[in-house]
């Protein structure tokens, strides 16, 4: 996995504040794989059970927060919800490490 720790830390942290305290994040995509080099941020999010849907809104206030932690970097969120049958999930857990 190519992600620092106080990078996974500003992760954790960001989508607790936003999604609520035991929000799971998981890491996909080119950034699981040490060999390669370079490459955006892939996130799934899957919110916590108390929080209110997901929302646009939501995203934005989570990339925001992120970036004033980690600076400016190209981030992909995609936000699970409940019962999600999108590929794009199904591929993140299969393929993803949880944060």
């Amino acid at each position: 996995m190519r992600l620092t720790q106080e990078q996974i830390d500003a992760i954790r942290i960001s989508a607790n504040e936003v999604f609520g305290l035991g929000s799971q994040v998981w890491l996909f995509g080119s950034r699981v794989d040490e060999r390669r080099r370079g490459g955006d941020i892939d996130l799934l999010v899957r919110p916590a059970a108390t929080h209110i849907g997901p929302s646009l809104a939501s995203k934005i206030r989570f990339l925001n927060k992120l970036e004033r932690r980690i600076g400016e970097r190209k981030v992909d969120v995609v936000v699970e919800v409940e019962d999600d049958s999108r590929p794009i999930v199904r591929v993140a857990h299969e393929t993803g490490v949880l944060l």
